[in-house]
């Protein structure tokens, strides 16, 4: 009974084949063991991530329908201020390039537009609310997805294969079933004030979701994930301060209330602090497919909080949109870098996907088996 160590470190031990286990068999099943681990680790961290959406949609359903309050950008004002504390003044103290006046110097306008883009996105997505359907923007909101794989496209050199549209394609038929189980749910009682200014909004949104979460991408593997924190905290809360002082105002504040905003903003800084991790060692497209399933936990914890009406569509549409990220997760997508390239060397050196990485190393393992 052969013992076989991969790259990691890890024993594995083949028992099926006994003491005539092929050198190429034994490499063979390595890999595969390794890629379906990686695959399970990039799931759980995309479903972590929805958690943390998940609390944010809690708290805002919370504070909307219980207690009468409609301050986006007071909550959003709340979580950039967290990592201005956080991230920001951890730049400011760090010597040489990667300090903070240094990097306001080089790159100020650019990080301009990602907070805005970023701010913007958030504000936009909630205040269509007001306006459409919860439906539109269920369905609307994914066209951040083809946007995002557009932008990564031409401006991170990403190249897909065939199965990657049709894992996204599964994805979205499993939004599809998610909407159609809260039509029959009863869930969209509310048609909205104007269904085609609520439909722009959404898209307006999804779109600038897309360009943060590519820039996102682009600075967590080319630079650093401190950085993109850290200057998201600062022209995050500047851009959104003057909103946020008149919602202060306008509401009728309480422990209740004050609690729900802390909870909103916990949440919101765990999904932007972990997000450039995921994204690190996967892509901006897999995370924000791993995401879709927030949703549906949204409406699993609205059937206790909210009286929400049951239906088996929702296993379903979480199925089939779990199917859909995993087949995402188990190809290679390619980074397709120029060859005179005034950027930094990137990180991952063309692979995406966690599972993928291994092809980097296909050589050094085949060799451990043998």
């Amino acid at each position: 009974m052969p013992l076989f160590l991969n790259a990691k470190g890890r024993v594995w031990v083949f028992l099926f084949y006994g003491s005539k286990v092929p050198a190429s068999g034994a490499w063979q099943i390595q890999r595969l063991g390794c890629i379906l681990e990686d695959i399970l680790k990039t799931i759980a961290l995309g479903q972590m991530l929805s958690l943390c959406i998940c609390g944010t949609a809690i708290t805002s359903q919370y504070l909307a329908e219980k207690y009468k309050v409609n301050a986006p950008m007071l909550q959003s004002f709340i979580n950039y201020c967290l990592l201005f504390l956080f991230y920001t003044v951890m730049l400011a103290f760090q010597s040489g390039g990667d300090n903070l006046l240094c990097i306001l110097k080089r790159k100020w306008w650019k990080y301009i537009l990602l907070g805005l883009a970023d701010v913007e996105a958030n504000y936009l997505i909630v205040r269509a609310y007001q306006y459409t359907t919860l439906t539109s923007v269920q369905l609307l909101d994914c066209f951040g997805i083809p946007v995002l794989m557009a932008l990564s496209w031409f401006i991170l050199y990403a190249r897909y294969r065939v199965i990657h549209f049709i894992a996204v394609a599964v994805c979205l038929l499993g939004v599809g079933t998610m909407v159609g189980a809260d039509i029959l749910a009863g869930r969209e009682d509310n048609s909205g004030s104007d269904v085609l200014i609520g439909d722009i909004l959404v898209l307006l949104g999804a779109s600038l979701y897309a360009v943060s979460n590519v820039c996102e991408e682009y600075v967590v593997k080319k630079l650093s994930r401190q950085e993109f924190l850290g200057m998201v905290g600062l022209f995050g809360t500047l851009i959104s301060g003057h909103t946020a002082v008149r919602d202060i105002a306008s509401i009728q504040w309480d422990w209740k209330i004050a609690l729900l905003f802390v909870a909103f903003a916990l949440c919101m800084f765990c999904l932007y602090s972990f997000m450039p991790l995921v994204i690190k060692v996967t892509s901006a497209t897999s995370v924000n497919l791993g995401i879709l399933t927030a949703d549906l936990y949204s409406l699993f914890f609205g059937l206790f909080l909210f009286g929400y009406k049951f239906s088996g569509l929702y296993i379903l549409s979480f199925t089939i949109i779990m199917l859909g990220f995993i087949l995402y997760c188990s190809t290679p997508t390619r980074t397709a870098e120029p060859a005179e390239s005034s950027v930094p060397p990137i990180t991952s050196i063309g692979i995406d996907n966690l599972g993928l990485k291994l092809e980097e190393t296909l050589q050094e393992i085949h060799s451990a088996a043998l």
